[in-house]
């Protein structure tokens, strides 16, 4: 089969193929495995390989540039207005050779193992961010039921925490010490970790 380019849907076990020749006509319809997709597409003659930008896709394109093909990945959005009526795994593949095959498709850069690390951990430090906000916005809503007054300064909460537990003149029980003591011990925790290890692989960019 001289094929020219591939568009495969991926999924987490088996994968839809659409591969067209160089008159762009369809000469390969193909669903596939997960465990058998790499040693299939290692043995076929190099082509463009094409997939949505999704999860899974990064790994994928690296797996399939080491035998050589022309790995390209496309945001979804633009892959969606190619879909036929009738959606389904084999129109989806299709759609994506559809997509591909337009001069003005702008192509998604396909990420090193190495950014692939730096974003994971970006994404990592952002749900303990939003973590942590939503952490302090419940010891501060706490604390208010006890007439408790702490302020907006996140960097400042574990300090003020620290000293409100410790004055025994508030309405704070024995109880309620216990555990805003235990609430103000996770305020940043993994959180300066994370940081780190984003500026020890930052210049790998």
């Amino acid at each position: 089969m001289n094929i020219g380019v591939i568009g495969i849907d991926l999924a987490k076990n088996s994968f839809q193929l659409h591969g067209v020749n160089d008159k762009r006509m369809a000469i390969l319809k193909k669903r596939i495995s997960r465990d058998k997709l790499e040693c299939y597409m290692a043995n076929m003659p190099p082509c463009t390989v094409v997939m949505e930008s999704c999860g899974g896709a990064n790994y994928w394109a690296r797996v399939f540039s080491k035998s050589c093909h022309d790995v390209k990945l496309i945001s979804p959005q633009f892959v969606k207005p190619f879909v036929k009526t009738n959606k389904n795994d084999a129109n989806d593949a299709e759609a994506i050779v559809e997509a591909a095959s337009r001069s003005s498709m702008n192509f998604v850069p396909v990420k090193r193992i190495d950014q692939q690390d730096i974003q994971s951990l970006h994404r990592i430090r952002s749900r303990l961010v939003k973590n942590r906000t939503a952490l302090i916005n419940e010891i501060r809503g706490l604390n208010l039921e006890y007439g408790i007054i702490i302020p907006v300064d996140a960097a400042k909460v574990k300090k003020h925490l620290c000293s409100i537990v410790a004055d025994r003149q508030n309405e704070l029980t024995p109880s309620s010490r216990e555990f805003m003591q235990d609430l103000g011990s996770t305020v940043n925790r993994n959180l300066p970790s994370c940081s780190l290890s984003i500026e020890k692989n930052a210049p790998l960019l």
